[in-house]
């Protein structure tokens, strides 16, 4: 192992993004929130990954749970660490993953470890510990990736721990500028997660990621965040949608995304369409969120649930047979579609059940079961499934 992934509320969101970039046989699964890659952290591209909070490099493994054993490895470490960075004032901060350890230990432990460093001569500031693990905000503001600061990580891994130090950590401001502070904004429609619109183009792109060819189509585009981060990526993006409003917005929102990012002469296009007979050319591959229907803020009455689950199900059906026509095997996508939350669990389309017969394939992760790539939220009654396929 190389490197260590800190994953998002989601897990098995972003395990299925790592495995369709870099591949199942890198990846293994340490705990419900962590997951080691061997590749090199210099070779993953964070700023891409919408499910991954912090990117780590694995620095050794502590044959050990024991927090009493961990914390006589810091003391002996530390200091010899601390006097290889550049000079000036050290920012330490930890951070811990199931291990059985309270807060308050914690930050006992960074005390004795502070204090251990600057018996070696060496100024140290502890940014202190609320809970066990340190949000991407306290990363950021305390600047823990910068060259005279570590944020370790320990990560239980058995009946072993796994020591690290982020690397990078997921910008929040830029994707609440990349959400909320674009012109054109429509709640009506959804809105969908900058974070969730790199996943999806993620599981769309796969193997053929670092091809920078890649035209991104977005049939149902709305206000245009596939599109966006689709771009960002360095993808030509193509967006269709049955509103001209959407393609309004959505062409506000692509100029402002170029100015503000000061993109060099991005390739785009949004055009009116419906999804369900449309003619697209050219395209590599699919990538959006599609038609989720009504929105809901309380489970509807049982007849009411089926009828929307009906009209949308035809929709889709109705997509997906144009799309085969208009591509050739192998050919991938990604959607996002609706799946509405029920006490009895989630309720999918039922277009799902029949792919084959529509001329698809339904990707199958080694490390994420499709059941689990279900975003929502807690209350939500719909969520969004993510569908990954191939053109047979």
């Amino acid at each position: 192992m190389q490197s260590l992934c800190i994953l998002g509320r989601q897990p098995a969101l972003g395990i299925a993004e790592l495995e369709s970039l870099y591949g199942a046989d890198v990846l293994a699964q340490v705990g419900p929130e962590a997951v080691t890659v061997d590749v090199s952290t210099q070779d993953i591209d964070f700023n891409r990954l919408g499910g991954t909070i912090k990117l780590c490099r694995v620095l050794t493994i502590i044959e050990s749970t024991n927090w009493s054993d961990i914390q006589r490895f810091l003391l002996a470490e530390s200091p010899k660490h601390a006097a290889m960075l550049p000079e000036g004032k050290l920012t330490i901060g930890f951070s811990v993953y199931g291990l059985s350890i309270n807060p308050k230990r914690l930050l006992a432990t960074g005390l004795s470890v502070k204090k251990a460093i600057k018996q070696s001569g060496r100024p140290v500031r502890l940014v202190p510990n609320p809970e066990l693990a340190l949000n991407s905000a306290q990363v950021l503001h305390n600047q823990l990736t910068s060259e005279r600061a570590w944020e370790l990580v320990f990560v239980r891994s058995g009946n072993s721990t796994i020591v690290a130090q982020t690397t990078n950590v997921q910008d929040i401001d830029a994707y609440t500028l990349r959400d909320r502070g674009r012109p054109k904004r429509d709640a009506r429609v959804g809105m969908l997660p900058p974070k969730l619109a790199q996943t999806i183009v993620n599981l769309a792109t796969g193997a053929l990621a670092t091809d920078q060819s890649n035209i991104v189509l977005d049939p149902f585009c709305g206000t245009g965040v596939v599109l966006q981060e689709a771009l960002l990526m360095g993808y030509a993006a193509y967006g269709t949608d049955l509103e001209p409003r959407m393609i309004d917005y959505s062409k506000t929102n692509l100029e402002w995304l170029t100015d503000k990012w000061e993109l060099n002469a991005p390739h785009w296009r949004c055009d009116v369409g419906d999804a369900t007979a449309a003619s697209w050319a050219p395209f590599t591959v699919i990538a959006g969120e599609t038609y989720l229907g009504r929105p809901f803020s309380a489970l509807p009455a049982p007849d009411v649930l089926q009828k929307v689950m009906q009209d949308v199900d035809l929709i889709h059906k109705r997509f997906l047979q144009n799309v085969a026509a208009q591509t050739t095997p192998g050919q991938r996508i990604c959607i996002a579609v609706p799946a509405w939350n029920t006490p009895h669990g989630f309720k999918r389309l039922k277009v799902l059940e029949i792919l084959p017969e529509l001329g698809y394939t339904r990707m199958e992760f080694v490390h994420a079961g499709t059941d689990k790539l279900i975003y929502h939220r807690e209350n939500q009654i719909v969520g969004r499934e993510l569908v990954v396929m191939t053109r047979v």
